[in-house]
């Protein structure tokens, strides 16, 4: 694997393949970020953002993981935009996911991925390579994830819209699929939106609910 370069998908290996794979090689109690990347393999770590986007996208959970998995996300964007591998902390890369939220979550992105993978093939190829892109959609990336950190776990599609960017736009990239990176770019792009929205009402309530308090005192 090139250090200077993103990592690209095997094409004789399909994603729903890949999951399964994976899946299959899980065998204790528990794997850490580490061992589940390393059994992902050379599919390279924008695969490993399909996998991290999961379980924002469908009703399988892993418990806590909501600001570790940002984190990761968002260290792979930074490596997007500067075109090598990223730096990952070893406390995120050696922390423990539990296998019966992992394997099901694998399972259900292969089901996912089963069903769309014919429809993905290379296309709107001046968005897929070349520095400026690179740096433009890792910067996506980054503002996607940006937006699953955010402190929302009850508000509906919350996580879910930063989630579906962060799929589209790794997959987009890993397939050279124009298509499904400008798809990221609007779901990136409407969860900030979204989220910021949000995040400025709840500010905005609190800071009126302080007035109202400061001027009863």
């Amino acid at each position: 694997m090139n250090p200077r370069s993103t990592p690209l998908h095997d094409p004789t290996d399909s994603l729903s393949r890949t999951f399964e794979r994976t899946a299959a090689g899980i065998t204790g109690p528990t794997i850490t970020v580490r061992g589940l990347m390393e059994l992902i393999g050379e599919q390279g770590l924008l695969l490993v953002c399909v996998f991290l986007s999961i379980p924002f996208l469908f009703p399988v959970a892993i418990p806590g993981t909501s600001t570790i998995f940002g984190i990761l996300i968002g260290l792979i964007g930074f490596g997007v935009m500067a075109n090598r591998l990223p730096w990952l902390p070893a406390r995120l890369l050696d922390h423990g996911l539990q296998a019966r939220h992992v394997v099901p979550v694998l399972r259900k992105g292969a089901e996912w991925a089963k069903r769309f993978e014919r429809l993905v093939r290379p296309r709107g190829l001046l968005l897929t390579h070349g520095p400026t892109v690179n740096r433009f959609n890792g910067l996506m990336l980054i503002v996607a994830a940006a937006s699953l950190l955010a402190p929302l776990p009850i508000i509906p599609f919350s996580n879910t819209i930063p989630a579906l960017g962060i799929a589209l736009l790794a997959l987009g990239m890993v397939e050279r699929d124009g298509v499904l990176i400008v798809l990221g770019y609007v779901a990136s792009l409407l969860g900030a939106a979204y989220v910021g929205g949000i995040l400025w009402a709840a500010w905005r309530a609190g800071k009126g609910l302080a007035e109202i308090l400061g001027g009863a005192g």
